[in-house]
């Protein structure tokens, strides 16, 4: 099924109307109905009632998002919900790794404490906690130096800033955000794919994928680096998605069919 994303957007956030001074624009965006004057959304193209919400040149316009820029922008803010709440559990990750570091000894002798009480519980089921993957990880953590412990926690916290100024800047869809998404996940793909080949989960597989399609779709959807344009066809693109870009084109072909002469209209 496919998405109106402009008359979805309209519906949550309202139109968005504009009166341009160019007499052929505003005539092409305005018209006069039994219940009175309507004016033309720059976003869905209906025409909504009542005063416009600005007015002036039409270069000073506002320009609205519209079509593909409106999908583009949801699939941007996906992302940096995304990055949002990945960056949150780094965050606690780095506290947790700090705290341990801090009290390494009493939470290594609880550790064991426990695995005394669960030991023979476990050995009726004829499992070995002695030679379990889980219990042997956690026993090498206990023997890191707090030192390393801290430095550990340390660059957590830095990653996840990074994920966090990833989210804010995709979710107001940034370019340079655009870029620091696809250097920075760019750049944890190979260790990513090496944690595959040590131990393959679901959980792995999955985010591997999501950051592959994340970092081709911003390259290509973007034309980050200079590609398929790169940023010039990018704002040539999102220009011409304009209503008032089509509309006055419409105009000034209309005029050009009737044999008339555009003049200047102020864009």
């Amino acid at each position: 099924m496919k998405i109106d994303w402009d008359r979805r957007t309209c519906a949550r956030r309202g139109h968005v109307t504009y009166a341009p001074d160019e007499p052929l624009l505003r005539d092409r965006l305005y018209a006069e109905t039994a219940l009175g004057g309507v004016w033309r959304c720059l976003r869905c193209g209906d025409f909504a009632l009542g005063e416009p919400h600005g007015s002036g040149p039409a270069d000073h316009a506002p320009l609205v998002p519209r079509g593909k820029v409106l999908r583009d922008l949801f699939i941007l803010r996906f992302l940096a919900i995304e990055r949002a709440v990945r960056g949150v559990f780094i965050v606690l990750a780095a506290v947790a790794v700090w705290k341990f570091s801090n009290s390494q000894d009493a939470v290594r002798r609880l550790f064991d404490e426990y695995l005394d009480v669960f030991r023979p519980v476990f050995r009726h089921f004829h499992y070995d906690l002695d030679h379990s993957p889980v219990v042997d990880t956690l026993q090498k953590t206990f023997g890191y130096e707090h030192n390393t412990l801290v430095l550990v926690a340390v660059l957590l916290l830095a990653y996840a800033v990074i994920e966090l100024v990833e989210a804010v800047g995709l979710w107001y869809a940034k370019r340079w955000a655009e870029y620091l998404t696809v250097v920075a996940t760019a750049a944890f793909l190979p260790l990513e794919i090496y944690e595959l080949t040590e131990r393959i989960s679901w959980l792995k597989i999955a985010t591997l994928v999501l950051n592959i399609l994340a970092v081709l779709y911003i390259l290509l959807a973007k034309r980050l680096f200079g590609l398929r344009g790169g940023h010039r066809a990018f704002e040539e693109e999102r220009q011409s998605a304009s209503l008032l870009e089509v509309e006055e084109a419409g105009g000034l072909s209309e005029l050009s069919a009737s044999g008339h002469v555009p003049g200047p209209t102020g864009r």
